[in-house]
């Protein structure tokens, strides 16, 4: 049994935490001492700690006698706080993604004697892990990952909720998206290039652009078509358009009876209640991964990746928790297994690209039913 530190209390820092329960020693740590509360109540096997992670001492302290680190803050935070856990010489997986470049930081990883495998979600995450495993058999033309998590009762006018703050759903619609097309690297306006997708049992969703790659474009320069898009339910896109270029997502101050008030800061709290996701509330998570290229007999092929997750009524867990979640406890768990201990900073796609670390990571999530449906085709 080993003792694991989880960084962030929210909907998939607590279900990360529960999960790493079930076989390890784990403490849950947050700024708020009553989201720690509410956790504890649902399930009493874990330790608390309230701990604020932007005041280093503090922070090194408490992971001083861990293991592990499991990092779960909010974006804004994640690069500081991934460099204070390096510095303080402790392995760490990490799903803040942070929009600074993670491996920025290899060189004090190996300083350190430390593995960091970064953007361990869903998508990023999963999605790379997948290509990398099978960049290493196929010789890989086109990469299309497709990712989504929605509410299964559509509420007008957004139809949609986050499970996580609405500023990391809006750092999304503003961030530029990049993808790479012709071995040629494209930035484009976020939610540029929409179109429609079906998808069995769902209906049509419609597919942005969003700046998913991220990773990727460092370290798979030899694919020369890669693309991410986030999928939401039709006409969603129109009305972030709106908010967009009307400015509610403007950082600069406006004057309103004497009062300077951030635009952004504004809409976030406006959306925060709009867009909560509901305790119990029923959602899903779908993706397609879609690897186009030529196998080692000279045949195309493409190999096709379909998850369908929903809201797991038993443990009360939601659907982005799961898939995301499980997705880091599982490479936790591969490292604290011996499966991969190399040294430095580690996007999942060079962990992926190990067969049995990909194959740990697949049947950890079949154990607990999260599904990635292979097909292979000649094409």
């Amino acid at each position: 049994m080993s003792k694991i530190i989880v960084l962030g209390a929210g909907m998939v820092g607590s279900a990360m935490a529960i999960d790493l329960a079930g076989k390890h020693d784990v403490t849950l740590t947050d700024k708020d001492i009553n989201v720690l509360n509410k956790v504890k109540k649902k399930f009493s096997g874990l330790e608390i700690s309230q701990l604020d992670v932007t005041v280093k001492s503090d922070l090194q302290n408490a992971i001083s006698k861990f293991d592990m680190v499991v990092c779960a803050v909010p974006g804004f935070l994640g690069y500081q706080t991934m460099q204070y856990i390096i510095e303080a010489g402790k392995d760490v997986v990490d799903i803040s993604f942070f929009p600074e470049n993670a491996l920025e930081l290899d060189d004090l990883a190996k300083k350190h004697n430390v593995t960091a495998i970064v953007d361990c979600g869903v998508a990023p995450g999963m999605g790379n892990i997948l290509l990398g495993y099978h960049n290493e058999n196929i010789k890989i033309s086109n990469f299309l990952c497709l990712v989504g998590g929605l509410p299964k009762i559509r509420k007008w006018p957004f139809e949609y909720k986050a499970p996580f703050s609405p500023v990391d759903v809006i750092e999304e619609y503003t961030r530029p998206a990049r993808y790479v097309e012709n071995g040629e690297l494209i930035v484009k306006e976020a939610l540029s290039d929409s179109e429609y997708y079906d998808f069995d049992g769902i209906g049509t969703l419609e597919a942005f652009n969003s700046d998913g790659l991220r990773s990727l474009i460092y370290t798979m320069p030899d694919i020369p078509n890669m693309k991410e898009k986030t999928l939401r339910y039709p006409g969603h896109i129109e009305y972030i358009k709106i908010l967009k270029s009307s400015g509610f997502f403007n950082k600069q101050p406006v004057e309103i009876n004497g009062n300077l008030i951030s635009p952004i800061d504004f809409t976030n709290k406006i959306l925060f209640n709009e867009w909560k996701l509901g305790e119990n509330e029923e959602e899903f998570t779908v993706m397609r991964i879609i690897i186009e290229g030529e196998n080692d007999k000279g045949e195309k092929v493409e190999v096709r990746y379909d998850l369908y997750d929903t809201y797991d009524k038993n443990s009360g867990t939601s659907s982005m928790a799961r898939t995301t979640g499980y997705t880091a406890t599982a490479v936790t768990n591969m490292i604290l297994d011996g499966y991969f201990n190399k040294k430095g900073v580690f996007p999942p796609e060079l962990v992926g690209k190990h067969e049995k670390c990909y194959e740990y990571v697949l049947n950890y999530l079949e154990e607990r039913n999260v599904i990635y449906k292979k097909t292979e085709k000649i094409i």
